[in-house]
């Protein structure tokens, strides 16, 4: 990791010292995903208005819904390949050199999705503890607008893939029968884990063996990152150090990446994502579901 950044977490204080260096650029990540009013209700959208209405001075919008997903995949929110990640990143503005911040309005999950994604190919990148709210909260300056200077032009950057990151459903399947190593996670909130919430999805429930970690519930009330000591504790509850490797799912990765964040953080060095989520994995109706807790 370049030195510019501290680690995967940094502070608005932090931010509002170095927000002028040229080496950093910081990304407006939000997306919106409203809850489901009824099984199949699948509505999504870019955050680009949000932020073009209220963002950090100098930040750019990074659309998860757009350019920086794989439209062609079975299932939104697809990780696009490092080379069309990395021509969209300089469209940002990102290249060779370029350390990203990544924050957001929506409690932490679509920076850190962004964050995996970055760290994926092996761009330095941070998330914004707390995202839009808690810069607001201390009282720094806000931007609107789309009459910020252009990006500028960059060379871009040069993925270095780690494929140790992502896991494949047929990999997760293998884990299910006890045919592969792994504990699964799932990061959805309790109703979406044992299936008595409406899913956006198509079937109800979670993936066998799975366990339950909500990444809302590793976050304080503002949205920030629990302090160790408390993060260690409730991680403790659910996974030991021997539960190793861990492949952590949600509905679409993107919740998942908060506990990656997570787990990260506490220094795990054995976890990676299921791209697809029980969006990829409830479509295929030979894949079992579990519905309780």
């Amino acid at each position: 990791m370049t030195s510019l950044l501290p680690g995967p977490l940094v502070d608005d204080i932090w931010l509002a010292a170095h927000l002028d260096d040229p080496r950093l650029v910081v990304l407006d990540a939000t997306a919106l995903l409203p809850s489901p009013r009824h099984d199949g209700d699948h509505r999504s959208a870019s955050g680009r208005a949000g932020w073009a209405e209220r963002h950090l001075p100098g930040s750019r919008h990074a659309d998860l819904t757009g350019d920086l997903c794989d439209h062609t995949a079975p299932y939104h929110f697809a990780v696009p390949s490092p080379a069309a990640f990395a021509a969209a990143l300089a469209r940002l503005g990102v290249g060779e050199g370029s350390a990203v911040v990544a924050y957001d309005t929506g409690g932490g999950i679509w920076a850190a999705r962004l964050w995996w994604m970055l760290r994926a190919i092996s761009v330095p990148a941070a998330v914004l503890d707390g995202g839009l709210a808690a810069w607001e909260a201390a009282g720094r300056p806000l931007a609107s607008g789309d009459e910020d200077a252009p990006p500028p032009a960059v060379v871009p950057v040069t993925p270095a893939p780690r494929p140790e990151l992502w896991t494949g459903i047929e990999e997760v399947a293998a884990i299910t029968r006890g045919e592969r190593p792994g504990t699964l996670v799932c990061a959805l909130p309790t109703g979406g884990y044992d299936g008595s919430a409406p899913t956006r999805y198509t079937r109800r429930g979670h993936i066998p063996t799975s366990r339950s970690i909500p990444g809302r519930d590793l976050l304080d009330a503002t949205g920030r990152v629990l302090p160790a000591a408390e993060l260690t504790a409730k991680v403790a509850t659910v996974l030991t150090p021997t539960d190793s490797p861990v492949v952590l799912y949600c509905g679409g990765g993107i919740s998942a990446a908060s506990t990656a964040l997570a787990l990260t953080l506490l220094g795990r060095e054995d976890v990676s994502l299921y791209d697809g989520s029980l969006e990829e994995w409830s479509g295929d109706v030979a894949r079992p579901l579990v519905l309780g807790g």
